[in-house]
């Protein structure tokens, strides 16, 4: 009578012979595991790199940016003040913080609708070579560095604007406009990847009901698909608000607070990388900078927040 050599447990329980068929069996298990257990330490390595990178710049930064406050003895009221008068003492960064809200609220208002409508033509209206040719013109249009779009501006529309309106050229509109299609791509390109994520089924039950094109676009597909858009929007906003050298080149960086479209303005970006290489460090004005620092932190983590709440709102 044959014997058959019996296959031991997989946990380790009985006997076998070396080089046996339970010891082959157990061969790929155990690699499976080692490189299991490898891929896990890296991505608990990567992650930990990454938690500690941001904890360490958010530490940095914060303690930088107080100092203005705790070691320097400036009060709140008159940094948010509209006095800028480094050599006196005075750091008032009021006019750098509302020309930055100037430039970004302005720029998302004009590439919003524009970035938000060049998606529905993509995804909706247009045929199927409308999006071949549109796609790599957006793709286009983020590649190209931001130093190129200040120079297309410094260039052209300061010398339009100088003509047209008079004065130096240098303005909130020439900022506004080389941002808003700095942008334009980015609002364009999530747009798109939202409204393509509708499902038919919904498209297809409008016009069931008898509802036009245009009717599903409107009351249908943009509703569903708002809270994406806005995603699209803040992301957009986010990169307008921390955008420095484009915006450097055409806004003409005067200190005062603006008061039409035709004004030179400053933003805190443009003030940082005008005069972070000529302050001392330790200095008053080396940390009014790094308190300018602070706040676009704070508002790029108001930005995040905004884009977390509205994509919970969008899964829920």
């Amino acid at each position: 009578m044959e014997t058959t050599e019996r296959i031991p447990p997989i946990n380790g329980e009985g006997v076998s012979k070396p080089g046996s068929l339970g010891d082959r069996l157990r061969q790929p298990a155990r690699k499976q595991l080692r490189i299991e257990r490898r891929g896990r330490l890296l991505t608990w390595f990567s992650a930990t790199v990454m938690m500690g990178i941001l904890l360490a710049l958010l530490f940095f930064i914060t303690s930088k940016g107080l100092s203005t406050f705790i070691k320097d003895g400036v009060s709140l009221s008159s940094f948010f003040s509209n006095q800028w008068a480094p050599s006196e003492g005075q750091f008032g960064a009021l006019p750098f913080i509302t020309g930055s809200f100037a430039v970004t609220v302005l720029a998302a208002l004009i590439s919003a609708p524009l970035g938000i409508g060049a998606a529905v033509f993509m995804t909706e209206i247009a045929p199927a070579w409308g999006r071949k040719v549109l796609q790599p013109v957006i793709e286009l249009l983020v590649g190209i560095p931001s130093v190129v779009y200040g120079f297309i501006g410094l260039t052209l529309l300061v010398p339009y604007i100088r003509n047209i309106h008079g004065g130096s050229g240098f303005s909130l509109l020439a900022g506004v406009i080389v941002l808003s299609i700095m942008i334009l791509p980015t609002i364009t390109s999530i747009a798109v990847d939202t409204l393509q994520n509708v499902p038919r089924k919904i498209r297809e039950a409008s016009y069931a009901l008898g509802a036009t094109r245009w009717q599903t676009i409107r009351r249908v597909l943009l509703r569903t698909s708002l809270s994406g858009l806005m995603t699209g929007v803040v992301l957009g906003m986010a990169r307008a608000f921390g955008e420095a050298l484009a915006v450097q080149m055409v806004i003409g960086n005067s200190g005062q607070i603006p008061t039409g479209l035709f004004d030179p303005i400053s933003t805190l970006t443009s003030v940082i990388t005008l005069h972070m290489g000529n302050t001392v460090q330790g200095s008053a004005y080396n940390d009014a900078l790094w308190s300018m620092a602070l706040i676009l932190l704070l508002m790029t983590l108001f930005f995040i927040v905004v884009i977390r709440l509205i994509t919970r709102r969008r899964e829920s």
